[in-house]
């Protein structure tokens, strides 16, 4: 199976590198994971239904990249949402699926600018590992959230390999500022042969 940018999303690289792929991804973006089956956006947003009190609260799509994960998060009843994003690009894409309430582009390692408790949960969906954003926004999505909202979240097999993206999860589990309510592994992009582990996260 040919993969054109695919092949080249899990390489190091910095903000700036990571920007410039996606804007020149974003036209091909969506058939080409579609073509490899791309099941996440689906299984995040299902298990954050399952555990959401009430999907008409307001959710942030934190790399909402092309809107395939807001689609998914409507798809599954939530009603109010807000995604941002580090491409223009992609943002246009998702703009014109006409199901966001704002987009917003943010920049590297910039603090979110909503206030905790504004947003009911967070989804981060195939967001986090190797040549996408560090694990350093996990903090910066935990501090989005007020006691009792949810984070949803993804690491694929090549964030699994660092030891320190569940690392930084147990770090808050273990101290109790956090409690997991869901960890399932399965299909990411199963044309590739990728999976992943989807985690719902309750903050404490």
């Amino acid at each position: 199976m040919t993969n054109g940018f695919l092949d080249k999303a899990y390489g190091a690289r910095d903000a700036a590198s990571t920007r410039q792929l996606y804007d020149d991804w974003a036209a091909s973006y969506e058939p080409e994971i579609a073509e490899n089956g791309y099941a996440t956006p689906g299984r995040c947003a299902a298990a954050l239904r399952t555990f959401s009190k009430d999907p008409q609260h307001p959710v942030l799509d934190f790399g909402c990249g092309t809107g395939l994960s807001g689609l998914a998060l409507k798809l599954n009843g939530f009603t109010c949402i807000d995604g941002v994003d580090l491409s223009a690009e992609m943002l246009e894409q998702a703009r014109a699926k006409q199901i966001y309430r704002n987009l917003d582009q943010i920049a590297p390692d910039a603090p979110l600018s909503h206030a905790p408790g504004d947003y009911a949960a967070i989804a981060a969906i195939g967001v986090i590992g190797a040549g996408a954003a560090p694990i350093s926004v996990f903090d910066t999505m935990m501090g989005g959230l007020t006691s009792g909202g949810l984070l949803v979240f993804s690491f694929n097999d090549h964030a699994l390999e660092d030891p320190a993206n569940e690392g930084r999860l147990s770090e808050y589990l273990d101290c109790g500022a956090a409690r997991l309510l869901c960890k399932e592994y399965g299909d990411h992009l199963p044309g590739i042969n990728l999976k992943c582990n989807v985690y719902i996260v309750e903050k404490l």
